[in-house]
């Protein structure tokens, strides 16, 4: 597949912020950058970040920076071609950004480096055989953090603690601890977890009728692609029912949720371009610790807690990071 011009007009954003020092020293050589995507380089509301990274470190397209865009619009089964497409262009190192799509760069190549930006577990899926010794050519980030579960499980106690009964929104074809992690966390807690498990769109409707049968008070949404590409269903359905949203992403804080607590998923995707800057110069990627988040935002949206007749203790709004009134 050509690269199109939509493509080229996005790459072209990826130089707008440059460091014209850093861009001169690295006027000699063009690096090769392939990206393969689920959506569209203009569709991708990660993708900014990960060009502001470049950007940082003095990457200009066309100028040091070639960039070639492979991607899928959606469509998860041109994913295989797809990678095998960017992977025989011979790229100095490819970007894979999502879970979904990293294992389908790392089936089409085992030579090229790979830097990965993904919220599964990469131990667990078999992208590294370790998060502080990759060992192949697959580093780069992911928003995945054992204690975050647990934690947000703790602040909707917090919030609301006469809560007694969640509904777990989860794919299990997203490989992250998360959803063990929070049976874990409600057992110690005292609350009832119930497992409503969806992999595709059909299976929404007949999560949100168990979720009614089990008379949930609030639903913990554990974030995947899946969940995001159907955020405003999840919340039409939670707040036409009155029930609590709590996730790890800030968006879902913004559009109805209760709150939210979990990585800056911009800064992490930053991250991902230092990784790319370091193999470009010389790094190999079973040298590179995958990296994990070390920063969370708690954001609370108290028009929601308003409207569901909650009082926020002042001692939570004073740790949240962004209130939403």
């Amino acid at each position: 597949m050509m690269i199109i011009r939509a493509a080229l007009a996005v790459a072209l954003t990826l130089g707008l912020l440059v460091a014209p020092l850093a861009a001169e020293a690295q006027a000699g050589k063009i690096a090769r950058l392939g990206v393969l995507l689920f959506s569209t380089p203009e569709g991708d509301p990660n993708l900014q970040a990960f060009g502001k990274g470049l950007s940082e470190l003095g990457y200009v397209e066309g100028k040091n920076l070639t960039t070639l865009y492979r991607y899928a619009e959606g469509k998860p089964e041109r994913l295989t071609n797809l990678a095998s497409e960017l992977a025989a262009l011979k790229p100095d190192v490819i970007f894979a950004l999502g879970g979904d799509v990293a294992p389908f760069a790392r089936t089409a190549t085992n030579t090229i480096p790979i830097v990965m930006s993904v919220s599964v577990d990469p131990v667990q899926t078999g992208l590294v055989q370790s998060l502080a010794r990759p060992g192949g050519n697959v580093t780069g980030v992911t928003f995945v953090s054992s204690e975050l579960a647990a934690k947000r499980l703790q602040l909707l106690k917090e919030a609301a603690p006469a809560i007694s009964r969640v509904a777990v929104l989860w794919n299990p074809d997203h490989i992250d601890p998360e959803y063990r992690e929070t049976q874990s966390a409600a057992r110690t807690l005292g609350v009832h977890a119930q497992s409503l498990e969806v992999r595709g769109a059909a299976d929404f409707e007949a999560a949100f009728q168990a979720a009614l049968a089990g008379r949930a008070e609030a639903l913990m949404v554990v974030s995947s692609r899946l969940m995001t590409l159907n955020r405003q269903r999840i919340t039409d359905f939670a707040v036409k029912n009155r029930i609590l949203i709590v996730s790890g992403w800030g968006p879902w804080a913004v559009t109805g949720g209760l709150l939210s607590y979990g990585p800056d998923l911009d800064a992490l995707v930053r991250r991902a371009a230092v990784y790319v800057d370091k193999i470009l110069k010389g790094a190999k990627p079973a040298d590179l610790p995958v990296e994990q988040p070390t920063k969370f935002e708690l954001v609370i949206n108290l028009k929601t807690a308003k409207a569901l007749g909650l009082t926020i203790p002042q001692s939570l709004l004073l740790r949240a990071d962004r209130i939403i009134e």
